[in-house]
C-alpha cells in the first residue's frame, strides 16, 4: 500500500512533498516549536531574552543553534535573517559575531541542508533608521566591496554547496522618496555587474539572488523585464503593504525570472497588519491563529502560495516557500496547511 505524504505531516515532516518543493521557515530557534519540531529535551537548554515593540515587552524563548540538526529532520531549507542586520565580516576584515553564529549553523546542519541568507541591509537599504522614526541616507548603499568581502565570500566559505540562495530585501519606501523604476533598476543593474567583475562569475545568476522589493509602485513591467534579462528572481512576498501574491504574479507578466529555475515565496505578515501587531498576535509562536486560518485572507494566502508553487513546477522550476510565525501564529502549522493543500493538488505520492 502506498503511504500518503500526509501521514508525515502529522509529525511535521515536510521533506517529501515533491522532489522539487522546498518548504522551510524564516528563522528557526523558537522554543514554542518544542513538541512539534523540537524534542522536549531542548527545554533544558532554552534561553530567554526580552524584546520591546510598540511600547510592549515580550519574552522570547529560544533553543540553541545545535537544534538545527533536528530542524532539518522536518524541513528541507531554512532562511537565516540575522545576516540582514550585520555583515559577516567587518570592514576591517575581522569576523563578526554573525560569522561565528553562521559557523555554528554550518557545523550543526546536515550535508543535505539548504540555507537562504538575507543580504545585509547596509548594502541593499537606500535609507537606514536613525531613531525616533527618522531615516538617513545609507552611505554604503550598493557597496560592492561590503557585499563581496563582508558577506558573499565568508558565506560561501562557511556553507559551500549548502548555500541555496540570497535574498536581497529593500524595505518599503514612499513613492515620493524613491526614484523611478528605471533609475532604481539601473542602479541595481550596475551593482550586479560590478559584483560579477569582482567575483569573476555571474554572481547573481550563480548564487540564486532573489530581490524582495517592498514598494508596490516599483513592481512594474520594466522591473520584471530587467530581472528576467539578469536572471535574478523576484521574491513573492506576503507582507503588510504589498499586493497579494496573485497580483504580483500578474504584474510579473506571469513569468519566473530566476536563471536558477527556482522561485522564492515568503509569507511574513497578514496584509494591512503592521509588523508589531502581527508579532503581538502570533507570540509566543506555538499555535495557529483561528482568526487568520479561518479568514478569507488567510485562505487566499495559502491558495496563492500553492498556485504559485504549481506554476513553478509546470515551468520545471523549484518552489522555495519560506514561512514566518507572524503570518499564521506558528510557521510549522502554516507549513502543514500548505503541505496538505499541495498534496491535494499533486495527488498522493
Amino acid at each position: 500500500m502506498t503511504k500518503s505524504r500526509s501521514q508525515g505531516f502529522t509529525s511535521y515532516d515536510f521533506r517529501n512533498i515533491h522532489p522539487d518543493v522546498y518548504l522551510g521557515t524564516a528563522s528557526d530557534r523558537y522554543a514554542g516549536w518544542i513538541g512539534t519540531i523540537y524534542d522536549e529535551s531542548w527545554r533544558e537548554r532554552v534561553t530567554t531574552r526580552t524584546r520591546k515593540l510598540a511600547g510592549r515587552s515580550f519574552s522570547e524563548k529560544q533553543v540553541p543553534v545545535p537544534s538545527a540538526s533536528e530542524y532539518f529532520e522536518h524541513f528541507r531549507c531554512l532562511e537565516l535573517d540575522f545576516t540582514f542586520y550585520r555583515p559577516l565580516v567587518e570592514p576591517d576584515g575581522r569576523p563578526g559575531n554573525n560569522f561565528r553564529v553562521l559557523a555554528a549553523y554550518a557545523e550543526a546542519a546536515p550535508p543535505h541542508a539548504r540555507f537562504y541568507l538575507k543580504a545585509p541591509q547596509r548594502v541593499f537599504a537606500p535609507r537606514l533608521r536613525a531613531g525616533q522614526g527618522a531615516y538617513r541616507d545609507n552611505p554604503d548603499y550598493l557597496n560592492v566591496a561590503m557585499f563581496v568581502k563582508g558577506f558573499l565570500e565568508p558565506a560561501q566559505e562557511l556553507l559551500g554547496g549548502r548555500l541555496g540562495g540570497i535574498i536581497c530585501e529593500q524595505g518599503y519606501q514612499r513613492k515620493k522618496d524613491t526614484p523611478t523604476t528605471e533609475v532604481h533598476t539601473e542602479a541595481l543593474a550596475t551593482f550586479f555587474q560590478q559584483v560579477e567583475q569582482a567575483t569573476a562569475s555571474h554572481a547573481g545568476r550563480d548564487l540564486g539572488c532573489h530581490l524582495e522589493i517592498r514598494s508596490p509602485h516599483l513592481l512594474e513591467t520594466p522591473w520584471f523585464d530587467w530581472l528576467e534579462s539578469a536572471g535574478l528572481g523576484h521574491v513573492f512576498s506576503h507582507w503588510t503593504w504589498l499586493p497579494p501574491i496573485r497580483e504580483q504574479w500578474k504584474r510579473s507578466g506571469e513569468r519566473l525570472t530566476s536563471a536558477r529555475k527556482d522561485v522564492v515565496t515568503r509569507l511574513l505578515t497578514p496584509l494591512r497588519v503592521p509588523y508589531a501587531d502581527a508579532y503581538a498576535a502570533a507570540w509566543p509562536f506555538d499555535r495557529e491563529l483561528p482568526e487568520i486560518a479561518q479568514s478569507a485572507q488567510g485562505k487566499a494566502m495559502v491558495l496563492d502560495t500553492v498556485a504559485l508553487s504549481l506554476q513553478a513546477l509546470r515551468h520545471d522550476a523549484a518552489p522555495i516557500v519560506l514561512l514566518n510565525n507572524r503570518a499564521w501564529g506558528s510557521a510549522p502549522e502554516l507549513a502543514r496547511r500548505i503541505a496538505e493543500r499541495l498534496e491535494a493538488e499533486l495527488g498522493p505520492g
